[in-house]
């Protein structure tokens, strides 16, 4: 038989551990980022995911030896975005002409970028601002 305490604290340890699992999922951004870095690239638009926790924007844009590279742009969340009315899912497009300014990833291999402003000087829109 099963005591009232054991299903007790069997109960808490399981609230515990479902309350922790969203802040556990969550990555620290100065682990991921120099985040007293910055780095500037000007590419193409790949591809733009619109999403939550973070969008994301894919970007073909010489690297440092000149070599065409993919790099990974870590954005604010679509909700808050979409809340502030700065961005919307139609705000990127393929092909686009980027500016993007961000604090560069620990790995220099992965090619991250946590973006800190976006320009497209064709039609001269703008994003920058609170990650948060």
């Amino acid at each position: 038989m099963v005591s009232f305490a054991r299903i007790v604290s069997g109960c808490i340890a399981a609230a515990l551990l479902s309350a922790a699992g969203p802040s556990l999922a969550h990555h620290s951004f100065p682990a991921t980022y120099y985040i007293d870095k910055s780095v500037t690239i000007k590419g193409k638009v790949v591809q733009f995911m619109f999403r939550n926790p973070h969008s994301m924007i894919i970007i073909l844009a010489p690297g440092p030896d000149g070599k065409d590279v993919r790099y990974a742009v870590e954005w604010a969340a679509a909700g808050a975005l979409a809340k502030d009315g700065q961005a919307s899912r139609e705000s990127l497009k393929p092909g686009d002409f980027v500016i993007v300014t961000g604090a560069p990833g620990r790995q220099e291999t992965d090619h991250k970028i946590r973006l800190n402003q976006i320009e497209r000087p064709a039609d001269g829109w703008k994003w920058g601002g609170s990650f948060e």
